[in-house]
């Protein structure tokens, strides 16, 4: 008989939570991926990562209530980092020759070579303003109320979505653009990612498990 002790099993994770984990970093991704297309939509420019990405900030919430506060910022730095490999990824794929009979390398190398002014600041808008999220969510569970679900998320994301939309349209787009440009750019971006996120509130309210 071995003289060692057995190591200890990790915990075991409730099927919620692996299902939050896995569609909160895929939506990250997805948003990062769809942004790489500026679109106009009513007469404006928006990157097209703005009508997925705002859901993140719920997802964020769902995963602190099912995984507490540590894991979530674990998630956060994970996610984001994922993100960057995957950047970094799509940018050596598009700089490798493409086959003679395929044709598309240069379209594919025109949009999977993002400008790194907006790579960078998206992912560094994404940490910030998630943590600063966790840590709201965190002050109104612990000091204010378990109650009213909805209020929770609301407060954070009221907090957090201009943070994240400051920091990104200001980093990644000004001195580059006429200010009002970017204002215009700043203004459509924060209205449609609240309205997204006012739609999305309900996902709180898809497990009564509730760790944090």
């Amino acid at each position: 008989m071995s003289s060692h002790s057995p190591s200890p099993s990790p915990p075991a994770l409730a099927p919620i939570a692996i299902v939050v984990i896995a569609v909160y970093a895929a939506t990250q991704l997805l948003a990062d991926i769809a942004s790489l297309k500026i679109g106009v939509v009513f007469g404006l420019a928006v990157d097209m990562g703005t009508f997925i990405f705002p859901i993140t900030f719920t997802l964020r919430d769902l995963a602190h209530k099912v995984l507490g506060r540590r894991h979530t910022r674990v998630l956060i730095v994970t996610a984001a980092l994922i993100n960057l490999v995957a950047v970094l990824y799509l940018i050596g794929v598009a700089q490798t020759p493409s086959d003679d009979g395929w044709g598309l390398g240069a379209e594919y190398a025109a949009i999977f070579t993002p400008v790194w002014r907006i790579v960078v600041f998206s992912i560094v808008a994404q940490i910030i303003s998630q943590l600063i999220n966790t840590e709201v969510y965190h002050w109104f569970v612990v000091r204010v109320t378990r109650r009213y679900q909805w209020l929770r998320v609301l407060i954070s994301n009221t907090v957090s979505i201009p943070i994240d939309n400051l920091i990104f349209v200001v980093g990644a787009f000004g001195w580059a653009m006429p200010w009002s440009t970017v204002w215009d750019i700043f203004l459509f971006g924060l209205l449609v990612k609240y309205g997204v996120m006012l739609f999305s509130i309900p996902l709180i309210y898809t497990t009564r498990y509730d760790v944090d």
